[in-house]
This record gives C-alpha cells, sequence and structure tokens, in this order.
C-alpha cells in the first residue's frame, strides 16, 4: 500500500462521532480546516460500513460547530476589537489565513445584516468561520447567537451530508479512481501547507518592509 493510501486509509478509520464534532469544532475558529473534509467522508463511512448514522454525524458535526464558533464569539466579546485586530495583523494570524481585511469584512456583513447574519454567514465560504467574531465584539444576545449559529451550521451540514450520499452512489467510479483521488487529496493538502508557510513568511517580509 502506498504511503498516500495509508493516510487516507488511517483518516477514514478514526473518524467517528468524536473526531467529527473535534475538527468541526476546529472548522469553526480561526483555524482553516475546510468542513467539505469531515462530513462528506464520514457519510461516506457510514453508507459503506454501517457504524454510524447519518443523523448523529449531522449531529456532532454541528455540536463542533457551535462549539467553534463559540470560541471565537466569547474570546471576540471579551477581549475586545483592538486584541482581536491586533491578532488579525499578527504572523500567527496571517499563518492561519486570516488578516485585518477579512475580519473587517466579516465585521461589515454583520451590521449590514444584522443577528441573522450569524445564520446566513454560516452558508457563506470565507465568512461562515469568522462571523462569530463581529458577534462577539458587538456582544450580540447568547442565546440568539446560539440558535442562528445551530441553525446555520445545521443547515451547512445536511448540505455536506448530501454530498457524501451522492458521492457513495458513485462509489464504483470512487473505487476505479482510488489512487488518483488519494493522491490527488494529498498533493492538495501539502499544497495548502506550504502556502499557508508561504503566506506567513511573505506578510512578515512586508510588515519588515514597513519597519
Amino acid at each position: 500500500m502506498h504511503f498516500y493510501d495509508q493516510i487516507i486509509h488511517w483518516y477514514m478509520e478514526n473518524i467517528n462521532y468524536f473526531t467529527i464534532t473535534l475538527l468541526m469544532m476546529i472548522e469553526s475558529t480561526v483555524i482553516p480546516l475546510p468542513s467539505e473534509l469531515v462530513i462528506p467522508p464520514a457519510v461516506y463511512k457510514a453508507l459503506d460500513s454501517g457504524q454510524m448514522h447519518i443523523a448523529g454525524i449531522i449531529l456532532c458535526g454541528t455540536f463542533g460547530a457551535l462549539l467553534g464558533a463559540s470560541i471565537n464569539y466569547f474570546v471576540s466579546r471579551y477581549v475586545g476589537r483592538i486584541i482581536v485586530y491586533r491578532f488579525a495583523n499578527s504572523h500567527l494570524g496571517h499563518l492561519f489565513l486570516v488578516n485585518q481585511k477579512k475580519v473587517e469584512h466579516a465585521e461589515q456583513y454583520f451590521i449590514k445584516n444584522g443577528n441573522s447574519s450569524t445564520f446566513i454567514g454560516r452558508l457563506i465560504p470565507g465568512i461562515r468561520h469568522l462571523i462569530s467574531i463581529p458577534a462577539g465584539l458587538a456582544k450580540m444576545n447568547v442565546k440568539k447567537f446560539i440558535f442562528y449559529t445551530t441553525l446555520g451550521a445545521g443547515l451547512w451540514n445536511v448540505c455536506l451530508a448530501a454530498l457524501g450520499w451522492l458521492a457513495f452512489g458513485q462509489k464504483d467510479k470512487l473505487e476505479q479512481y482510488y489512487h488518483q483521488l488519494t493522491l490527488g487529496l494529498v498533493v492538495l493538502g501539502a499544497i495548502f501547507i506550504i502556502y499557508l508557510v508561504y503566506n506567513g513568511i511573505k506578510k512578515n517580509g512586508k510588515n519588515k518592509a514597513k519597519a
């Protein structure tokens, strides 16, 4: 078995309700972990092995997303705008693909759409994992934040679960091109990590040039 096959095999073997919750919690913080790599494979495994239920996957994914969003919310609420923007302009923030422009965009979106933006924003790439930050800065009502976040995250996870279900319907084709797909995923993952490091170094160089 090739090395990249072992990675995918390990990943699929270790997908369970706990890891789904944990990964979706991480995905909803400032760490750029795509939820598309969590829910669809979990649903595929559930249909293939019967070890999990789709409803359980959606519930755990939604609970994890709420936990992660709550971290952003409460940190932003209690540390304030100055610290949040300082992080956005830091090397660590840039490494996580967070910058002042993205936070400002999320904040403007929140101001424009009000409390419902925590629901709508969960469905928009580029905003979904940051929308809880302006909610915290604005000291949005906690109960409303939990309600809208859960609703938006739940709907998003249902859509991702549907993708997993559709992928399982093409199981024969997926198995036929298994090696190509696994290699592609590993290559994309490596490129993504290289990009994060490059982006951090680039931002660091610009900041030193301005100093």
